[in-house]
């Protein structure tokens, strides 16, 4: 079995998150530039003199697909990483994956990872 584990932190944090999960034995991940908001929904900023709400605030998605074994260590791995200890660090879900198939050679499961 494999996990799928979606993560969302604050843009400054991926290139260290990105060395934490290396480090950890992630040889793979997928990140996109998103924008959210959860508890701190969103801020105001002042551009040219008026100040106008921004409702979402931009975030990565890193997205990685792991042996089932693996998850809660890197679950752990970006939550500790990622963490600043200010509201809108982020969220993480773990999802089971029903199959995962490498295109070039035709694995599937663990071994497509």
């Amino acid at each position: 079995m494999v996990k799928l584990i979606i993560a969302t932190i604050k843009p400054f944090k991926l290139e260290e998150v990105r060395e934490a999960l290396t480090e950890a034995g992630v040889r793979g991940m997928m990140v996109t530039e998103i924008k959210g908001f959860g508890s701190q929904s969103g801020h105001t900023e002042i551009y040219r003199g008026a100040e106008y709400a921004v409702n979402f605030v931009p975030k990565v998605k890193i997205e990685i697909v792991v042996a089932d074994a693996m998850a809660d260590q890197i679950v752990e791995t970006v939550a500790k990483t990622a963490q600043t200890g200010k509201i809108g660090d982020g969220k993480i879900f773990v999802l089971d994956v029903n199959q995962a198939v490498r295109v070039r050679t035709g694995e599937t499961n663990e071994d497509a990872l």
